[in-house]
């Protein structure tokens, strides 16, 4: 375990981090020809291993949900610009040129950077059960009133470069169980940061529906392999720091993929 400095180096160091959403029913699948992939460090598949050369800090892994889709459907055009740290404005202003009026499938996942969630979780890490309570509340309170309109900005970008594009937004998992846990956060900390995952999931799910995407939850899949499960399926706080509190190569193949071939077969 690291010495207290280093946990709270580590901490502030660590990724951005972000929640869970809600699975729509599929609709019969296309062809994809040009596949473009978006997002954060849960679609680069950060904490996944065996990144991708020339990615440099986006730390595109090859165990990314986006790469073992790719693997299993062969898309013509491939477009992997998700990276480590993204916010919906990174994604608008750095990742969108990947996106054409041929790109056929678009993925996402974002909006945990846009809530300040590093921050919250080093509070909560570092800080008491009430510190904790604190920080997930300045969070979720700019869920529900920030994110919808950088969700909306983000998604009607997207459908203007790519009116025909299929566009699925991934959500995020619920990071921690509530059992014991040896040298884990609280319980207490544990349920608030979950129930925090939900009101993401919330904001998130409507505001994909409103700009015409689908929506996969990945939250029942993570259920039972959290931080603090028998079969973690998550990273807790580890190092590389970056990849704490992030899906393990398991997670992204068990977890991610099988969210979005349920929608997208």
């Amino acid at each position: 375990m690291p010495s207290p400095s280093r946990v709270a180096a580590s901490i502030a160091a660590a990724a951005a981090l972000t929640f869970a959403g809600g699975i729509a029913h599929p609709a019969p699948a296309a062809p994809v020809a040009r596949y473009a992939a978006l997002g954060d460090s849960y679609s680069s598949g950060v904490g996944a291993g065996d990144y991708l050369a020339g990615g440099g800090d986006c730390k595109r892994s090859a165990n990314a949900y986006p790469a073992l889709w790719q693997q299993a459907h062969s898309a013509a055009e491939f477009a992997f610009v998700a990276c480590s740290s993204a916010t919906t404005a990174d994604v608008r202003a750095r990742q969108l040129s990947a996106v054409t009026g041929d790109t056929t499938l678009v993925t996402i996942s974002v909006g945990g950077n846009d809530i300040g969630f590093t921050d919250t979780i080093r509070t909560c890490v570092l800080g008491s059960d009430g510190d904790c309570s604190d920080a997930v509340a300045r969070s979720t309170a700019y869920a529900r009133d920030r994110l919808p309109a950088d969700l909306d900005a983000t998604y009607a970008q997207i459908r203007r470069q790519a009116p025909n594009a299929r566009l699925v937004v991934l959500g995020y998992p619920r990071l921690f169980e509530t059992g014991s846990c040896l040298l884990g956060l609280s319980v207490a900390k544990r349920r608030v940061l979950d129930d925090a995952a939900d009101t993401v999931a919330d904001v998130t799910a409507r505001r994909a529906a409103a700009g015409g995407a689908e929506f996969a939850d990945v939250r029942a899949r993570f259920a039972g392999h959290g931080v603090c499960a028998a079969d973690e399926w998550v990273h807790g706080l580890t190092l590389p720091v970056d990849e704490s509190y992030h899906p393990k190569a398991t997670g992204q193949a068990k977890g991610y993929l099988p969210g979005l071939v349920a929608l997208t077969g």
